[in-house]
């Protein structure tokens, strides 16, 4: 294996490493060789090999790093970090270190950061986020690379002790529209078009467009990005079914459609035959309309009338538009979902079964709004029982 072995560690577990790896003469002529261990599989250590003898052969390799500051290490392993998530992962991850770790640390050279410097910011994030391991795995992956790198000896956060958060997080309510609400908003709907056939195109477009995108929601429990990432090749209307196998993230300049984060998210949903022929005819709707447009292809379901793409800031501002139309309040498009799994469970549906339809990566999500719901249909029979036996 040449410059690449693997070791036994204390504890069992094997690492490989790279055993005096030569990367070229310095200014002196004297050899430049490198030795890292720790690393999990072999070609994982054969790219950090790669990676260091390319800085060495450009010239950034070498102690006049140590005067670098956090921020710049920071800028430096995010580049090639952004390279290996998903754009959307990469955005929350330099929004976090920006927000808990650089107003801190930001401007300290990165030599001259202690343990006990690392500890204390550790003490201190600890207070603010409820959830900051997280955060602070990603600062330790930092002065790893600055490791690396040769910036530093060791690294300041390798042994820091997880304080038990003190912040308190207000337990997310979740919202959703009753069975009844549902019905409402679908008949509501329905009726809309209905009205609209003797209108203009433009109008019979926008109210099937209603209909279908909150048939559909209502209908499948799928998130919104789920929904406005649905092309026409998901539909299979012969067996009456919905393939989830992609979202619509927010990107740096925009938005782009993505595969869904987790595994559990991918799933093919059974759908009732109504949904399916207010998709067929929707389906029909669109391509009338987007062909007197000059548009004669179209692969998403739910676009505006000159081909493009809802988000879920426009879902949004439907949502609020429907609520106002059906006289509800706005409880958010996210509520469909949530009244989706409502449903799931009137029809006694099991757990189980709401878990895989909603695409859940645990049960225990699907328990958490299980218990909302029951609480909050709970609390309405005794509503309805006061008001009905109001002595």
């Amino acid at each position: 294996m040449g410059n690449f072995k693997q070791y036994e560690k204390k504890d069992g577990t094997k690492k490989w490493l790279i055993n005096s790896l030569y990367l070229g003469l310095d200014e002196y002529g004297k050899q430049v060789r490198v030795t890292r261990r720790g690393f999990d599989t072999l070609k994982e250590a054969k790219k950090e090999a790669t990676r260091l003898k390319t800085l060495f052969d450009r010239g950034e390799y070498g102690k006049q790093q140590k005067e670098c500051t956090f921020k710049e290490v920071f800028d430096l392993w995010f580049e090639t970090y952004s390279k290996t998530v998903k754009e959307v992962t990469s955005m929350g991850t330099y929004a976090n270190v920006t927000k808990h770790f650089i107003p801190t640390l930001g401007h300290i050279k990165i030599n001259k950061v202690t343990p006990a410097m690392a500890q204390k910011e550790v003490n201190r994030v600890s207070k603010s986020r409820k959830t900051y391991k997280n955060v602070v795995q990603y600062v330790k992956a930092i002065f790893k690379f600055a490791m690396s790198l040769e910036m530093i000896d060791r690294n300041p956060f390798e042994n820091v002790i997880y304080p038990k958060s003190t912040v308190e997080v207000k337990e997310k309510e979740v919202k959703f529209y009753t069975t009844d609400q549902i019905k409402l908003i679908m008949d509501t709907l329905e009726n809309d078009v209905k009205q609209s056939a003797s209108k203009n195109i433009g109008k019979q477009y926008r109210t099937l467009l209603t209909l279908s995108l909150y048939r559909t929601l209502a209908f499948s429990g799928m998130r919104v990005s789920e929904a406005c990432a649905l092309t026409w090749s998901d539909i299979d209307f012969l067996n009456n079914t919905i393939t989830i196998n992609k979202t619509l993230s927010k990107v740096k300049n925009g938005r782009a459609v993505s595969s869904p984060k987790t595994k559990s998210s991918n799933r093919t949903l059974a759908m009732d035959h109504k949904t399916m022929r207010i998709l067929k005819q929707w389906q029909l709707k669109q391509k009338e309309m987007l062909f007197a447009n000059g548009i004669t292809k179209v692969d998403n379901i739910f676009t505006q009338w000159h081909g493009k793409t809802l988000n879920a800031n426009t879902v949004l501002d439907f949502s609020k538009r429907v609520a106002i139309k059906c006289g509800l309040p706005f409880i958010g498009t996210h509520a469909y979902r949530h009244s989706h799994a409502s449903m799931l469970f009137e029809s006694n549906v099991s757990m189980k079964e709401a878990q895989v339809r909603l695409g859940h990566s645990n049960i225990e999500m699907t328990m958490n709004i299980y218990t909302h719901v029951t609480n909050e249909a709970q609390t309405k029979t005794v509503e309805k029982l006061t008001k009905f036996a109001n002595f």
